[in-house]
């Protein structure tokens, strides 16, 4: 799971940046980005891992990108530039800033969410037309493979000519087909307004996106407070009544956004979160194990993680009948303990 930070100049994103990874985060710093694994701490990979004892722990990762330049009005317009480095992450997380600059103007975030959404739109309307002159000319050729695919994006051009995002389409958005496109007004998007030390609370909007979630985080409390020892960070925790840090509430709500789940193997070797979408297939999530494994399944042997809490052990949850043999349709679902039996 890859997750562009994007915001106009001023907006404390790569503050924010650095308060979301800077606690947990393995950096691999690119050339043209800053692209940090952060590490997805789970209380019930504790427990699991408790349970067995395993050799080795091992929780889900995403994560996050930070492009160097930020993408501004001059470089929206064209398919190239900053915009390039983020079309390909799974999803968004676009920073408006509301707090105050000494001196400077004051926070208008709705008018820099929007600004910024104009522009992925005028992005990718040049994109949509080039395709749609591409496949014109290769009709004209005799080619005819490519008709579908012109309906759809002249769909998307339809749509982004009214200053519409494609995401506000759904159906369009997720289509296989364009999935090449990487169209940025497709990418789900969470709003991240960036508060001030002292303010917890979420600005009001005269026109909120539709189906978008907003959170508020105070980006250069938290960036100090990921960067001290646990016993400083405690303190400041409590003084500012932080219940849950922005990296855990970000982390939670991308999840969402991209509708993913944690199924979990277990064993003395290793205790292991595996990050799957809501709803994939038994046969799909044990090709995200190995190929093999998908190739040669036969049954998954599934218990819930809150019947394995509450019968205690494995065994006691088997004598109880609440372990099932799925079979290759079974749709995982979060929590899932799996033991995949298969023949290679």
């Amino acid at each position: 799971m890859k997750l562009g930070i994007i915001g106009l100049e001023q907006s404390g994103r790569a503050t924010v940046f650095a308060a979301l990874t800077g606690a947990r985060g393995e950096g691999k710093f690119a050339a043209d980005a800053k692209i940090v694994t952060v590490t997805v701490h789970d209380d019930r990979v504790d427990f699991l891992s408790e349970m067995y004892k395993p050799k080795k722990t091992t929780y889900a990762k995403t994560e996050y990108m930070l492009p160097p330049e930020i993408p501004g009005t001059s470089s929206a317009k064209s398919e190239g530039g900053p915009w390039n480095q983020v079309r390909t992450c799974d999803a968004l997380l676009h920073v408006v800033r509301n707090f105050k600059i000494p001196g400077g103007p004051e926070p208008t975030p709705e008018k820099d969410f929007w600004q910024l959404e104009e522009e992925m739109v005028l992005s990718d309307l040049v994109v949509a037309e080039k395709r749609i002159e591409r496949i014109e000319l290769d009709l004209k050729r005799g080619k005819k493979d490519e008709e579908h695919e012109l309906l759809l994006v002249q769909e998307c051009r339809e749509l982004l000519e009214k200053g519409g995002a494609l995401r506000s389409n759904s159906e369009l958005a997720s289509n296989p087909v364009l999935r090449g496109f990487t169209f940025l007004s497709a990418k789900p998007t969470l709003i991240i307004c960036n508060n001030d030390d002292e303010d917890e609370a979420i600005p009001g909007w005269d026109k909120k996106p539709e189906g978008m979630e907003l959170i508020t985080v105070r980006g250069r409390l938290e960036c100090d407070i990921a960067s001290m020892s646990p016993e400083e960070a405690e303190e400041f925790v409590e003084m500012y009544n932080i219940k849950e840090s922005a990296l855990d509430r970000i982390i939670g709500s991308s999840f969402r956004l991209l509708n993913r789940i944690s199924f979990f193997t277990v064993g003395d070797d290793e205790v292991k979160a595996w990050p799957v979408n809501d709803g994939t297939p038994a046969v799909e999530a044990a090709g995200v194990i190995h190929s093999d494994i998908q190739k040669g399944f036969i049954r998954a042997e599934v218990l819930s993680y809150e019947d394995l809490r509450s019968h205690g052990t494995y065994n006691d949850a088997k004598k109880a009948g609440v372990v099932r043999l799925e079979g290759k349709e079974y749709k995982v679902r979060d929590g899932d303990i799996i033991h995949f039996r298969f023949n290679v």
